[in-house]
């Protein structure tokens, strides 16, 4: 059995993985990964595109953005183009970028994370003082964490409900005000896992594309979550959430969309070679971003994801289910762009991955107003087989990298 808790099997995602675990021989990322590919070299498909870009002519790439950007751009002092961002440094790096450089005028949207770090709200707050205009959503507080918890135990991950308005609430500002360009920082199914489908592309089609249900929603619609809470799941009932209350976390009307042509999501990367690192440096010194103090939890690094006190806990049920945490994601991108070497990724794996995010566990288990028995009841209910196995009474995972 795949899992001894779940019962749904709305995560529809992890029954495609494959049961032979497979490492690239290039960066530290394994098989695990969803929609990852791996070659006949035993190299990943996140590895091959990064060969790719190194052949792309970003001049022409760059002479394709200012061609569409003259399409957007109003003359009239109205926003021109919609910006998600959180206050973080990629999304720092194209609002800036598309303002100061391009001379264009970004309105940033943000889909409120479920509990703001201190430096998150900083961070926030230093981008919207660099020159910039932010609306920002916060969704209702009773039924957002219920839905954290419905997703934590349905899905392996409580974020859930911060991608869903993440993806969706941009969209509905873009109709509101009639702003045609929205543009997000990186298309993550090409720089992390290196979709060959996606790789020549500067947008993805919300209505012409149909896998986004598949790709954002883990194979299940919100509907058909809350359809199955409805029937399963005691703290949640029909009759306290209201249309109203969850307009944000879906898509909006698709008519609406077709008729105001509305429909693309542009990413960054496609015009701009990507480097998180170099993302960082640019916030720093352009939007006032500022790292973390220290590490975090679960990686060495200080500078990603930093906004939510939940973000530790992401990454940790994802190492719970595809052997893959935060350390993991960061070494792997960081080896392919240079900053370095597989064996110092693998050394860095073997001293952080899958460290437990413990600063703010209290706070994760009161947000989603569960026990710490339950919490554990609920990981251990995702730890597939053929990765997790028991010794001496403590888990352990299958299979090292080396």
């Amino acid at each position: 059995e795949l899992m001894t808790f779940l019962k749904s099997n709305l995560e529809k995602q992890i029954l495609q993985i494959p049961k032979k675990v497979q490492w690239c021989k290039r960066c530290v990322i394994s098989n695990q990964r969803p929609k990852i590919i791996f070659d006949e070299e035993g190299i990943c498909s996140a590895c091959r595109v990064k060969e790719y870009k190194e052949r792309i002519d970003w001049k022409k790439r760059e002479q394709e953005l200012k061609q569409l950007l003259v399409q957007h751009r109003r003359t009239d002092g109205s926003w021109d183009v919609i910006v998600p961002s959180s206050g973080g440094k990629d999304s720092g790096f194209v609002a800036h970028k598309l303002k100061y450089e391009y001379g264009m005028n970004p309105l940033l949207v943000t889909w409120s994370p479920l509990q703001y770090t201190d430096l998150g709200i900083q961070n926030f707050r230093s981008l919207c003082e660099s020159g910039f205009v932010n609306i920002k959503a916060t969704p209702n507080g009773k039924i957002h964490r219920k839905l954290a918890r419905l997703s934590f135990e349905e899905f392996g991950d409580a974020f859930h409900v911060f991608v869903l308005g993440q993806v969706f609430y941009p969209m509905h500002m873009a109709l509101k005000f009639g702003i045609k360009l929205i543009f997000y920082g990186e298309n993550g199914e090409v720089e992390y896992a290196g979709d060959p489908s996606s790789v020549d592309k500067p947008y993805r089609d919300m209505i012409e594309d149909e896998n986004w249900i598949k790709g954002y929603l883990k194979g299940t619609s919100l509907n058909e979550l809350l359809d199955y809470a409805y029937l399963n799941k005691d703290y949640i009932e029909k009759k306290d959430i209201s249309d109203a209350d969850l307009t944000f976390y879906q898509c909006p009307s698709i008519d609406e969309m077709k008729e105001k042509n509305i429909t693309k999501k542009y990413y960054f990367n496609y015009y701009h070679k990507w480097n998180p690192q170099e993302n960082y440096y640019y916030s720093v010194e352009h939007a006032g971003f500022k790292p973390n103090s220290e590490r975090s939890e679960g990686t060495y690094s200080k500078y990603a994801s930093l906004d939510d006190k939940m973000d530790g806990f992401h990454y940790y049920l994802r190492y719970i289910k595809f052997g893959l945490g935060r350390c993991i994601e960061d070494a792997a991108h960081e080896i392919r762009e240079g900053h370095i070497t597989r064996e110092e990724g693998v050394a860095l794996m073997k001293r952080y991955e899958g460290e437990f995010p413990k600063k703010y566990f209290k706070d994760f288990l009161e947000y989603l107003d569960i026990t710490e028995e339950h919490f554990w009841e609920v990981v251990d209910s995702w730890r597939a087989p053929h990765l997790w196995h028991k010794v001496d009474g403590l888990w352990k995972m299958k299979y090292l990298i080396n």
